[in-house]
């Protein structure tokens, strides 16, 4: 028999590790330091251009700063009205966010969109999210009244059908209790495993609602969410984009695509703008 009392705190930290990895310490030390932004600036009026306020959605282990220090100025730049909150926090965790329930993370998501769009006069939103934030909105899209008020969703290495985490979620039946333990003690862990019941419950019945455009970048090298193309969705109204296939010198990992990736965040443009879409190419990370 597996000695599974005295694997499982080295199990459980080696699973928790693999997800903290995904955030920089610089980023949650801006974070501790609260430094003021361009973006969340209430006073926003979405142009004509741009009429829809941009939504960011931080993943699991980070918050509202960390994640967007790239893309956020860079949606700025490009005249849009950006925001970014923090959701899922546990008692007693400061800082980093994404470890509740996700299902009651996306009633967090509804309350900042319609708070959102009270503060612009938009009709609608567009969310952009990393990793959890690229699956979380689908819940609120499909369950909590979302797809009247989101235009676009582009979920950037989303887990959109959860992750074996490069194979270790396969060692969870050897070691009794650690399914529980990662629901109690980090639910949103719990939640993005494959075949989760949160999972089952979402995908169920198809990945997709009608009326929202979404969009999935994803990159090969991904090591978080694996394997990678179970990030990819199916239905209406769905672009997959593997970045490999716009620049197959982009060595982008799952922290990189979401942080500071510009062949990415050229494609997020695209996916906000489609109408004035350019092609992305490997020069795209200079633009």
């Amino acid at each position: 028999m597996l000695p599974w009392k005295r694997l499982l705190r080295p199990l459980t930290a080696l699973l928790l590790t693999t997800a903290v990895a995904v955030v920089p310490a610089a980023g949650v030390a801006q974070a501790a330091a609260a430094p003021s932004h361009g973006w969340n600036d209430y006073s926003c009026k979405p142009s004509a251009a741009h009429p829809r306020p941009v939504v960011l959605v931080h993943g699991t282990f980070a918050n509202s700063t960390d994640n967007w220090l790239a893309l956020a100025p860079y949606l700025e730049d490009r005249d849009y009205c950006v925001f970014s909150f923090d959701y899922g926090q546990l008692s007693g965790v400061p800082l980093i966010y994404g470890l509740g329930p996700i299902d009651k993370s996306a009633e967090q998501l509804k309350t900042f969109v319609d708070k959102v769009l009270a503060a612009t006069g938009a009709a609608e939103t567009d969310l952009v999210g990393h990793s959890q934030g690229g699956l979380m909105p689908r819940y609120y899209l499909k369950f909590l009244g979302g797809a009247a008020k989101v235009n676009a969703l582009v979920g950037i290495a989303p887990d959109n059908h959860g992750t074996t985490l490069s194979g270790l979620t396969n060692l969870l039946p050897y070691f009794p209790g650690i399914g529980d333990f990662l629901t109690t003690n980090t639910p949103a862990l719990a939640d993005q495993v494959v075949g989760s019941a949160f999972l089952t419950k979402l995908n169920e019945g198809g990945d997709t609602v009608p009326g929202v455009r979404y969009t999935v970048l994803a990159t090969k090298y991904d090591e978080v969410v694996t394997p990678y193309r179970s990030q990819f969705l199916s239905g209406s109204g769905v672009n997959n984009v593997l970045l490999q296939d716009l620049c197959p010198l982009d060595l982008s990992e799952h922290a990189a695509i979401g942080l500071f990736d510009r062949i990415a965040f050229h494609e997020v443009a695209n996916a906000l703008d489609p109408a004035h879409a350019s092609t992305t190419t490997c020069a795209s990370a200079l633009s």
